[in-house]
């Protein structure tokens, strides 16, 4: 099925990108959006997380379209977004205490549980399994739209599969146009990486995807939390399986200090337009390199790491990350950081 999903986008390739995008904002985009999405079509809207591109999850030949947009495999599965608490009951066949905890802790936010999948989801959308990811975002503009949509919507990241997420409706627009109807604009997304992923349905409960929300504080709620370690071989959440968050040229992490300025003058030495993306106590130390800035802190850090990507991919041909570290939400942040540059360091 993934094969042939692709296949059908490739060929279908020159009538998607001939599409009219729209990019707006307001009641009226929220509007728009919600009847594009009642016809069976595919919206970006803005999340607290990342840009998704969303259509209803009850609708297979619309979710199909979200595969076909990002040229996605078909087994990576999808997360169903929804604005109350209320609709969990519809979309899951079971919840148990501790995932109520989490839900009643975290929900609204930059979270999605993993729980076993109600009769009524397509397998489109699990990527045939049997378990559905839940997520309910904090963001003002995603709540409405979901809200006039009346229905849980089922969407990635709002980018080509592969590329860098999207925080903003502009990064959104460059990777996607011609791709998608319409990019509902919300601003740049106030956490800035793709949610946590939590899944309930194991005996300790295991974080797939690392997020906003840390090891360390679901462990506060539950008692227990890991994350998961060891080879993907059935992806039961999105982010685990393929190649993410890459940009369009190279891109590596620097061990230290040194090896960061040894890396930038040997590339820039052989005619390359190197650029360096570190926080400010690493800025301070350079010494005329070029250089993109991501903050004081983890939490800007994990704010702006995928929009300096973004524009590392545009005003360079070689990118040199630093290495934020393990702790907190600093390991969320190089969890995209080491899938972007396919755990090349130097």
């Amino acid at each position: 099925m993934a094969i042939f999903l692709w296949l059908l986008y490739l060929f279908n390739v020159g009538k998607i990108i001939t599409m009219e995008t729209k990019l707006l904002e307001g009641q009226k985009a929220i509007e728009l959006g919600a009847e594009l999405i009642k016809a069976g079509e595919v919206v970006v809207f803005p999340t607290e997380t990342v840009y998704g591109l969303g259509a209803d999850a009850f609708n297979v030949d619309a979710v199909k379209k979200i595969y076909l947009a990002k040229g996605r495999p078909s087994d990576n599965p999808l997360i169903v977004h929804i604005y109350s608490k209320d609709q969990i009951k519809d979309l899951v066949s079971y919840i148990s205490d501790d995932a109520k905890l989490l839900i009643d802790t975290f929900m609204p936010g930059p979270i999605t549980i993993i729980m076993p999948k109600a009769p009524s989801i397509p397998k489109e959308v699990t990527g045939g399994l049997d378990t559905v990811g839940i997520r309910m975002p904090s963001h003002k503009v995603a709540n409405a739209f979901l809200r006039a949509c009346n229905c849980p919507i089922a969407a990635p990241s709002a980018n080509v599969s592969t590329h860098i997420s999207p925080t903003n409706a502009e990064d959104v627009y460059e990777d996607m146009q011609g791709r998608v109807p319409l990019i509902i604009q919300g601003g740049p997304s106030d956490v800035g990486i793709e949610s946590t992923i939590v899944d309930m349905t194991q005996s300790i409960p295991t974080i797939l995807r690392p997020g906003g929300i840390t090891q360390e504080m679901i462990a506060n709620v539950l008692g227990a939390c890991e994350s998961f370690k060891g080879k993907v071989t059935i992806a039961k959440a999105p982010g685990m399986k393929y190649k993410h968050y890459a940009p369009s040229c190279t891109m590596v992490i620097a061990n230290s200090f040194e090896s960061m300025i040894q890396e930038y003058d040997r590339v820039r030495n052989e005619g390359m337009n190197p650029i360096i993306i570190a926080r400010d106590d690493v800025i301070k130390k350079l010494t005329g390199q070029r250089y993109i800035d991501v903050g004081l802190d983890a939490d800007e850090t994990m704010r702006n790491i995928f929009a300096s990507m973004h524009e590392g991919q545009r005003i360079a041909d070689y990118i040199i990350c630093q290495d934020f570290g393990q702790d907190g939400k600093n390991a969320s942040v190089m969890n995209r950081v080491n899938k972007a540059a396919g755990g090349v360091r130097v």
